[in-house]
């Protein structure tokens, strides 16, 4: 599939509703998380043994087109927010429905310039919440797939969980 069509939307944080798409986006990041590889090996082992910690989502930083002719510019309102260092909700939604959506801080730079090269501007994103994954034909808030490797449950009809 190819990244043409994503979108990246922000809305205040706890706020309901749409989000608002920041127009000009070029690049996508990758998005998931590595978990740390913690040695858990026993004196009685006679090999090592692991099992995986925390997840470490990396750098998130998307790709814009420079663009500042107003109040409304992305560029100018991700500005904004990183000033005040404001939590925002974001939602990245890809060309066949998948979104993942999180809270996050931002911090955005300005890229350089050149002969016949572009300016562009980069949004940081420092993560204040876990990335919720849902898939296309799921409602918002369903089923989610953090990127921890955890299987879902969900109620069964007797109001027990079920692991998939």
């Amino acid at each position: 599939m190819l990244a043409n069509g994503a979108t990246l939307g922000y809305r205040k944080k706890g706020a309901r509703g749409d989000y608002e798409i920041l127009t000009g986006i070029k690049e996508i990041p990758e998005l998931g998380d590595d978990p740390e590889k913690i040695d858990n090996t026993g004196l009685a082992d006679k090999q090592k043994q692991y099992e995986y910690g925390i997840g470490d989502a990396g750098e998130l930083t998307y790709k814009f087109k420079y663009e500042n002719t107003s109040e409304d510019s992305p560029y100018r309102v991700m500005r904004k927010a990183a000033a005040a260092r404001e939590v925002l909700s974001f939602c990245e939604t890809l060309p066949d429905g998948t979104k993942y959506e999180y809270d996050a801080q931002v911090a955005v730079k300005r890229t350089g310039g050149g002969v016949n090269g572009v300016i562009e501007w980069n949004l940081n994103m420092a993560l204040q919440s876990e990335i919720q994954v849902t898939d296309p034909g799921e409602e918002a808030g369903g089923a989610t797939d953090t990127g921890t490797g955890e299987p879902e449950k969900e109620p069964t009809p007797e109001g027990e969980e079920k692991t998939e």
